[in-house]
């Protein structure tokens, strides 16, 4: 397959086999967090991502998306693309005794690992779902701990309002006094939030708009994903957050507010708000994975939970692995591999 062509091309006028792989492949990730799933990498890389994928007979038992990008001089590099939280493997449902569960792991990694196509550098994010880097390091790679915070069961919002720190509290309920929560807004008033945001955070400027709008489309057209804003009694825009989900988990995407204490309240508002709406459509809400120290403040005062989760790199692929890697990726792709 020619990874340059784009992904959803074949569907157009797709085979019989074609068609029963892209549904193999939707159905197998139906309870993968939203950015793994197919439609996700076509809005943020167009024409950019791929699969690596193992299979346990005809049946799809692991893949492992990523988005091919170029380097200066013309590398290679297996990456991540903007506004996507985390991607890296996901394997099956593991069952059984937890030495067989590692034993599967590594079995579906390390096939995994080969089944990636010849590159020279290779840096992704894992969802925290995914703890065992060994077969990763076993290969070669890098991994660091980063962070992110996640309420792991929105059943009873009573309890998660208990959970909350006193003084966010406070400021919801202060909030709510002042500020309405409206939905009929759109992308531009987020990206003025995130303009005025950002640099304070020491952050560089919000995303590219064409890249905001296709993200926005694509999450309105599957209804997987909402922007919520808080405006005052004057109408004057004070915080935006945009919220993104499957049925596994909802994420914080993105979100900004001014610097005042009002804008700061309806921030803490905002996510409350968020987390409530997150309770009919998904099991857990991520509050997104930031390693910024004022965010962790936040997030952790909203009672979720440290969770840790890997940055896996490799760098400086040598010639024999390279080839090595080339003729795997081959030879899988002539079994049947995915040709999206």
């Amino acid at each position: 397959m020619d990874s340059s062509s784009p992904k959803h091309r074949s569907l157009v006028s797709p085979s019989s086999e074609t068609v029963a792989e892209w549904a193999k492949l939707e159905g197998f990730l139906a309870g993968a967090p939203v950015f793994c799933q197919p439609w996700w990498l076509e809005a943020v890389a167009p024409r950019t991502w791929d699969y690596a994928v193992v299979r346990r007979g005809p049946e799809i038992a692991a893949v492992l998306p990523f988005v091919t990008q170029k380097g200066p001089l013309g590398q290679r590099r297996l990456g991540m693309p903007a506004l996507t939280n985390s991607l890296g493997p996901w394997l099956r449902p593991l069952g059984g005794k937890l030495c067989k569960q590692y034993t599967v792991q590594k079995e579906l990694l390390t096939e995994l690992i080969d089944a990636l196509p010849p590159h020279d550098y290779f840096d992704q994010r894992f969802h925290y779902s995914i703890a065992n880097g060994l077969p990763f390091h076993w290969k070669g790679f890098t991994q660091t701990t980063l962070y992110t915070y996640v309420l792991h069961s929105l059943e009873n919002l009573g309890a998660i309002w208990e959970s909350f720190d006193d003084g966010i509290r406070q400021r919801i309920e202060r909030a709510r006094k002042h500020l309405e929560v409206v939905e009929d807004l759109g992308i531009d008033d987020l990206i003025r939030v995130m303009d005025v945001s950002f640099p304070r955070q020491g952050l560089n400027p919000a995303y590219a708009r064409v890249l905001l709008v296709r993200v926005d489309e694509a999450c309105r057209s599957r209804n997987a994903g909402k922007m919520l804003f808080a405006v005052d009694s004057d109408n004057r825009l004070r915080a935006g957050v945009f919220i993104v989900w499957t049925e596994f988990a909802a994420y914080r995407l993105l979100g900004g507010d001014h610097s005042d204490p009002q804008s700061a309240d309806a921030n803490c508002l905002l996510l409350w708000e968020a987390i409530r709406l997150s309770q009919s459509i998904a099991r857990t809400f991520d509050f997104g994975g930031s390693m910024a120290q004022a965010e962790n403040l936040l997030f952790r005062h909203f009672g979720a939970r440290q969770v840790p989760y890997l940055r896996v790199t490799r760098n400086g692929t040598d010639t024999v692995r390279r080839i090595v890697s080339r003729f795997r990726f081959l030879a899988g792709r002539s079994a049947g591999a995915l040709d999206i």
